[in-house]
């Protein structure tokens, strides 16, 4: 199938053509990841932060849908600032083979981390 249109995106096509079902996945919720922060970008409101709202880690947990969770939890949080440590965590776990459990562990210390950082001003 030809694909017309930039050449950036056609060569994610051709990325994305070349992954297994798991990696096609993970790419699409980065990518959602990526949409959704650049749609982010309104004004902190004054005024302290609001508590965080849990959801608790279910057993099995991706990477992925622990950033889903992770984002629900901390709604407040400008995730174009945790940008770059959450996808040197997902290449991690991607490229690198890292286990699940230890990128998701780093990721909610993460997101905590900053939750604090705006919490404390």
């Amino acid at each position: 199938m030809h694909v017309r249109g930039p050449r950036s995106e056609r060569r994610l096509l051709e990325l994305y053509r070349a992954l297994d079902g798991s990696a096609r996945e993970t790419l699409l919720a980065f990518a959602e990841f990526l949409a959704e922060r650049a749609g982010a970008a309104a004004p902190a409101p004054a005024g302290p932060p609001p508590a965080p709202e849990p959801v608790p880690r279910p057993e099995g947990e991706t990477v992925i849908a622990a950033i889903k969770r992770l984002s629900r939890t901390y709604p407040m949080l400008d995730r174009s600032r945790m940008l770059g440590e959450t996808s040197a965590l997902v290449a991690q776990h991607v490229m690198q083979g890292r286990p699940a459990e230890e990128v998701i562990d780093e990721l909610e210390a993460l997101f905590r981390a900053h939750y604090e950082r705006m919490r404390d001003g």
